[in-house]
């Protein structure tokens, strides 16, 4: 099978999930505006705020939730990764000390779940991982999950990390031609048309091969970027792809400059001969009225824990990431690309508005998760049913 680059040695390419009409990535991709869930598996979630919660970072919490969220009908589950210091960003939460492997952990929720997509974040250009560990663990990972596993692929923008890998980090542009051999390399892999020998830029195989096949062709794969090199990678590899508020957390803001962000990503995969869903984390907080829900926001800004703020704002500024570049300090309290506040009508009505700049899904953190995804389920859903923004979906 013929390569998306030409200029590129040969590599068998697996079919994809998304051309399989009865895999769970085309379930995911039939609902108008995919539902997914920012699992919180690090201290602190999402938000730097001391403002009381329930929200943990334990496994059993977070079983408990993706169970909820599949019960409500939510499409994809995952977790952020990130390698910090001794103390986390530190503060007085000491903001993401403990912090749960999202790989291992949404692995493990496959034997606990039934429907739900599972992504596992995994910085393959830390350490040695080779693409061969990778093309085994993810295809093993499909079949315990019946194809509903993939891995979100992320480069690493943090100066630190790479150091703690006994590394230095590389030129923006070239993580993403490496993390492209990479993939390309696991493609051929779960191909498996024969034994692959190889000789690349970055890696080498001889007489290698991995069996078996994945269930839908290959795992389900995802990315997350902001800029034109990340775009381009996405556009050749990604099924999903992550991207941020091109304008801030203020959802006001972010709607003008919002189309023509997206648009850039799904041109990319366009020029490549394919399709990819665009998905934004906004975080959501919703109560029975307006004023409420601004109540609530405004308490969990005035608890704002400034020095985890602040090692969080330095550690970013150090990096060479192209998102996050216009949010604000203050909102990392609450946390998310954008926030949306209000009654279930208000919410329901910025999300149609976010739907309208060509954004495909919405991956969503809460403050207090476990109540505040039930009353997300009880009020919000319905809502969006009846916009047309969501297809029912049948009870488990």
């Amino acid at each position: 099978m013929p390569t998306t680059n030409h200029d590129e040695p040969f590599l068998w390419t697996p079919e994809e999930p998304q051309h399989h009409p009865d895999s769970p990535l085309s379930r995911a991709f039939a609902q108008p505006l995919m539902l997914g869930l920012f699992l919180p598996l690090q201290t602190g979630g999402w938000s730097q705020s001391t403002l009381p919660r329930s929200t943990d970072w334990t496994f059993d919490y977070n079983a408990r939730l993706t169970q909820q969220a599949e019960a409500l009908g939510f499409d994809v589950a995952f977790g952020l990764s990130q390698w910090l210091p001794k103390g986390g960003f530190g503060g007085e939460t000491r903001y993401r000390e403990n912090f749960l492997d999202p790989f291992v952990s949404t692995t493990a929720l496959a034997a606990v779940t039934s429907r739900i997509l599972l992504l596992g974040t995994i910085h393959i250009l830390y350490g040695p991982w080779h693409p061969m560990h990778l093309a085994r663990f993810l295809a093993t990972a499909d079949h315990i999950s019946q194809g509903r596993f993939g891995a979100n692929i992320v480069t690493g923008y943090a100066d630190n990390e790479p150091r703690m890998f006994g590394s230095t980090r590389a030129a923006h542009d070239k993580r993403y031609v490496q993390s492209a051999e990479f993939i390309r390399i696991c493609n051929a892999l779960w191909a498996g048309h024969d034994n692959l020998t190889y000789q690349g830029e970055f890696y080498s195989l001889e007489q290698a091969y991995v069996s078996p096949r994945p269930r839908y062709g290959r795992p389900v794969l995802a990315s997350a970027s902001g800029s034109p090199a990340g775009f381009d990678y996405a556009g050749r590899y990604s099924d999903i792809v992550f991207i941020s508020s091109p304008a801030g957390e203020k959802l006001a803001e972010a709607l003008p400059k919002l189309p023509a962000h997206v648009a850039a990503v799904k041109q990319a995969a366009a020029s490549h001969g394919r399709q990819v869903r665009v998905i934004i984390n906004p975080t959501i907080i919703v109560r029975p009225t307006r004023e409420e829900a601004f109540a609530y926001y405004q308490a969990i800004m005035d608890h704002a824990d400034i020095e985890a703020i602040r090692s969080f704002s330095a550690r970013h500024a150090a990096g060479d990431s192209q998102s996050w570049l216009e949010h604000s300090a203050r909102g990392r309290a609450v946390g998310g690309h954008l926030h949306i506040v209000g009654s279930p009508e208000d919410v329901t009505e910025q999300l149609k508005q976010l739907h309208a700049t060509g954004v495909d899904g919405i991956q969503i953190t809460f403050y207090d998760y476990e109540p505040e995804l039930a009353y997300f389920g009880e009020s919000v859903i319905p809502l969006l049913e009846q916009a047309g923004l969501r297809r029912p979906v049948l009870p488990l």
